[in-house]
């Protein structure tokens, strides 16, 4: 498949970067790009890097407002919930964690991001 239309899927979802700063916008939409272009060479059908790429924005999504809510409302109960719920790995950060920082670590540990595995047994 060819990369290009999994790509604007992304780059057109304003959800997936409301609420954020540019810095940790930017750390988030470089991550899902970068995944995108793996399903587009991976050898799989069309429908199936797209199905992919549509869990990852769904999981794009709840990681952006994770950070939005623990970082810029400073809603941590809101936020707690969120992960309980969405079934995030990673530890609770600080309080006042930086969230360019928080986003990085999020989306650079294993705990994370979406393996390759776990996007496919999501998908069906």
């Amino acid at each position: 498949m060819r990369t290009r239309p999994l790509l604007n899927l992304i780059l057109q979802d304003e959800a997936l970067t409301r609420g954020l700063g540019d810095a940790e916008a930017r750390v988030l939409i470089e991550w899902l790009a970068a995944w995108a272009e793996r399903f587009a060479d991976g050898g799989g059908s069309d429908d199936e890097a797209r199905g992919k790429v549509d869990l990852l924005r769904r999981r794009g999504r709840a990681i952006r407002q994770f950070v939005e809510l623990w970082c810029h409302r400073q809603d941590h109960a809101a936020a707690i919930q969120l992960a309980a719920t969405e079934r995030f790995r990673w530890p609770l950060p600080d309080p006042y964690e930086d969230p360019w920082l928080l986003m990085h670590t999020i989306l650079t540990t294993r705990t994370g991001c979406c393996t390759r595995h776990e996007l496919a047994r999501r998908a069906r």
